[in-house]
């Protein structure tokens, strides 16, 4: 059994110290990481960073998990291996222009840290299994929902992943996300020696900007819609007869982004049957789950990452932080994705400030807290049966309420 309740355990303290003696390599993967920033799928060099540290500490590598070329699962079983799973989640791809602007590179070397650390103390002290996941194309992919789809996390009992940010905040306010494209088919003509034939598509997509700006007001807290025009006609003396739109959809739930598509359906057929034109509406894909934390873990994540002088406080109320692939595996299995700060909470994420503050010292003391707590975490959840009991639990709380 572990020390459960007790952070400063000697259990927690080995965790702590084989952290700290990795602590410069850690760094070093993390330095490593940021000078050499790459994008959604191209992640190469770093997905062979990463699994080169697993293997060299022992674990069983996959890579091209799912067919993703820069996706890899590292395995470290104990005993016949029929205990407890947890998965460290490590995202390493990059912005583009910017670089490490998200932190990736800190999300990788803490989840790579952990991963270390509770295979090297826990080795002869539990029946289980870690898996250190390399989850490629946060920023523009989802990498995480091919790899849920393809059963990566079937049998995970946790998946743990902390992210660098402005906030000390237990969980993430993440919401979910889809994407939309609405068409409108008018009939050309010449606007002035024909005007009456014609039948503008554009202005029936505008009218439905015009319909999204004013019913957006009354959508429920985290829901949103923006759009762009990806097709507005070819000339100006011609009347378009065809007129393009994405939007992007947002949802405090996964029900109320359902809820949403099927309102901005409603609006383009509104505007269609106003405008003598016909819509089309395509969802383009699932998207993203909204994210469901487990306070089960993300408390027990909270309380060890307060060793480190960290106090983490719930989200602010009404506050969403956008969305993103963790939503699905957090619907799925139990996770937490708790928020640490590296600038002050003016400040903000997708920055060249940012950047920079994922390679400071601050971003390396933040790096290395997590590392400990996400290995305490871990463990808590290999060593006491009541923890993941209990996290299981919540999960199917939260997913029957809808939240």
């Amino acid at each position: 059994m572990s020390d459960l309740g007790d952070p400063s355990g000697e259990m927690y303290r080995r965790l702590r110290r084989e952290c700290a003696r990795r602590a410069d390599g850690l760094w070093a993967v993390s330095q490593a990481l940021h000078a050499d920033p790459e994008l959604a799928y191209q992640e190469h060099r770093a997905a062979r960073l990463l699994t080169g540290e697993l293997r060299r500490a022992g674990f069983a590598v996959e890579q091209g998990t799912a067919g993703l070329d820069t996706a890899f699962v590292a395995r470290a079983e104990s005993g016949s291996g029929r205990g407890r799973c947890v998965a460290l989640l490590l995202e390493y791809d990059a912005l583009p222009d910017l670089g490490h602007a998200c932190g990736h590179n800190l999300i990788a070397a803490a989840g790579l840290g952990a991963a270390l650390a509770v295979r090297g103390v826990l080795a002869e002290e539990f029946e289980g299994t870690v898996l250190a996941v390399g989850t490629p194309a946060e920023e523009r992919g989802g990498g995480k929902v091919t790899l849920t789809e393809a059963g990566v996390f079937d049998g995970v009992d946790a998946a743990l992943m902390f992210h660098p940010g402005v906030h000390d905040w237990s969980w993430a306010p993440l919401t979910a996300q889809t994407q939309v494209r609405v068409g409108f088919h008018g009939r050309a003509a010449h606007p002035t020696g024909d005007p009456t034939r014609g039948i503008d598509a554009l202005a029936a997509l505008v009218q439905l900007f015009n319909t999204a700006a004013v019913m957006g007001r009354r959508l429920p807290s985290g829901s949103h819609v923006q759009g762009i025009v990806t097709d507005g006609g070819s000339a100006t003396n011609i009347v378009p007869a065809y007129a393009e739109g994405l939007f992007g959809l947002r949802g405090a739930t996964s029900s109320a982004l359902d809820a949403l598509v099927t309102e901005i359906g409603a609006w383009s057929q509104g505007v269609a049957a106003a405008t003598g034109t016909t819509a089309e509406v395509a969802r383009l894909g699932k998207g993203y789950a909204h994210f469901r934390d487990n306070d089960v873990l993300s408390d027990r994540f909270g309380l060890h990452i307060a060793r480190s002088g960290i106090r983490l406080t719930q989200p602010a109320g009404g506050v969403f932080l956008g969305s993103s692939d963790i939503g699905d595996v957090s619907n799925r299995v139990p996770a937490i994705h708790p928020f640490v700060a590296i600038l002050d909470d003016d400040a903000s994420d997708h920055t060249p400030a940012f950047a920079h503050a994922a390679a400071s010292e601050r971003g390396r003391g933040v790096m290395l807290a997590a590392a400990e707590a996400l290995a305490c975490t871990a463990a808590d959840v290999l060593t006491d049966s009541g923890v993941s009991a209990r996290a299981w639990a919540r999960l199917r709380e939260k997913a029957t309420a809808g939240l």
